[in-house]
């Protein structure tokens, strides 16, 4: 073979292998891995600014979506407040409609006509998380400003700032029940249980294995964008998080996140985050995990939740591997005696006194548990069957990516507790529904209920009453 020839194998060769090459390290970019990357291969510095300057553009794309499905003003329901007459409940549907359909209109079609015809609202949509993309915690602003004024600790996110407005969130702080005490009313004297105060609040109420598992509830440990490593989302290195920054007194303030269980990102569920209230009367922890016990769930959240269900990752920022049959007991036994507030025109059954009931409440029980079958799966006293079920909402829409959201199936979904449910806004595993309004139009549609408005607004003001 002449060295010409030799020379043209040669060339070739090397096109071929940079082909090779450069075919491989496109799959390997396009490859969906059950991974996050571990090494960070820019420097925090330069990753912090880059995500300082996208800011702007990311919130507003979240917020111009929730202008498109939502009314997001202000309207507060003329007396109905939440416990302790701290805040006062929104009122209405707020999802908007399609143009030229109405509610009625929409509760006439069939599921395949609706979907057909892309007449599903916005709003009944999976909610995305504020950058789906990157997920993570997300708190409130309130929160953030009272931890830092109480520790001194730094909530903030510099890539992202929590989407819904505050007048659709829980109040705050909200008040404390106790099972073992319902004789003190709200244990919380108006605060936010914190590292700070928490002993001087419970000592002499709880026995001494539940004070030392509420002082792990409220003791910060890393966490996936809250920890001292350079692939974090705070400016500063961060102590963490802690179980109440989100389950703020055993409640909720409706703090944001994404389930750890599902890959790939697009498919993951925005989470809100729901109350430890009644967790005594509870078979199921998570929305989609079916975890057996408190117990589980609390280990599970600090072991995994934290950080996004990778252990790798885990042990690269800090996990805190709590000792199942101490800490673990000690935590789960103070959730446990966590209490549904009082709810004084419910009788010892769970339902309605006739003598405290409005006509209108009393119209609403008796849809609740006839025509609207919600007691199907929400049974009194608790108003929960502590099972699962799927919804299958996806029969009215085809699947369609929301900013960066795979809106399609959800699968088995928990049964939540409606006890206090007024107190828990917004509604629904991922917080898409921001009044108990929305939820009835909701399940009306996707139980094919049929309800006139009159029966829609009884089983708002029945619901408001558990």
């Amino acid at each position: 073979m002449s060295n010409r020839r030799k020379r043209q194998w040669v060339c070739w060769g090397v096109v071929c292998a940079l082909l090779i090459v450069g075919c491989w390290a496109y799959a390997a970019e396009m490859l969906q891995s059950s991974y996050s990357p571990v090494v960070m291969k820019e420097p925090f510095a330069d990753t912090m600014a880059r995500m300082k300057a996208a800011k702007a553009e990311v919130m507003k794309r979240q917020m111009t979506l929730l202008e498109e499905r939502y009314d997001l003003a202000d309207r507060p329901a003329k007396g109905v407040m939440m416990s302790e007459g701290r805040k006062a409940v929104q009122e209405g549907v707020r999802v908007k409609l399609p143009k030229g359909v109405s509610w009625e209109q929409l509760a006439g079609m069939s599921a395949e006509e609706i979907k057909e015809k892309n007449l599903w609202p916005k709003g009944f949509y999976p909610l995305p998380h504020p950058n789906h993309a990157e997920g993570g915690m997300v708190f409130p602003q309130f929160h953030i400003d009272e931890i830092k004024k109480q520790e001194g600790r730094d909530l903030t996110r510099f890539d992202l700032d929590f989407d819904l407005p505050a007048h659709f969130l829980p109040t705050f702080p909200p008040p404390i029940y106790l099972t073992t005490r319902p004789d003190l009313g709200d244990v919380s004297q108006g605060k936010v249980v914190t590292i700070m105060n928490y002993f001087e609040l419970f000592n002499g109420i709880l026995n001494p294995k539940q004070l030392e598992g509420l002082r792990l509830l409220v003791t910060p440990f890393p966490q996936q964008q809250f920890n001292q490593t350079d692939d974090r989302r705070s400016e500063l290195a961060s102590r963490g998080v802690t179980c109440f920054d989100c389950h703020v007194n055993g409640h909720s303030n409706g703090a944001t996140h994404l389930v750890g269980d599902i890959r790939p990102q697009e498919f993951r569920h925005r989470l809100d985050t729901p109350p430890l209230r009644g967790v005594n009367v509870q078979r199921l922890f998570g929305s989609q995990r079916a975890l057996k016990s408190v117990e589980d769930f609390t280990e599970f959240e600090q072991r995994a939740a934290y950080f996004d269900g990778d252990p790798v990752i885990a042990t690269k920022k800090g996990v805190n591997i709590l000792e199942r049959g101490s800490q673990v007991h000690f935590m789960a036994e103070f959730q446990e005696i966590l209490d549904f507030p009082p709810a004084p025109k419910l009788n010892i059954y769970g339902k309605l006194d006739p003598a405290k009931a409005s006509e209108s409440e009393m119209r609403g029980q008796e849809i609740f548990f006839g025509k609207a079958q919600c007691a199907v799966c929400h049974p009194a006293p608790y108003y929960t069957d502590g099972s699962m079920h799927n919804l299958k909402a996806e029969r009215f829409f085809k699947p369609v990516m929301i900013n960066g959201r795979m809106a399609s199936a959800d699968g088995p979904i928990k049964t939540f507790p409606l006890r206090g449910i007024k107190d828990s806004p917004p509604y629904l595993h991922d917080g898409r529904l921001l009044t108990l309004a929305d939820t009835v139009e909701f399940f009306n549609l996707i139980q094919g209920l049929k309800l006139n408005e009159q029966e829609k607004k009884d089983l708002v003001n029945f619901m408001a009453a558990l």
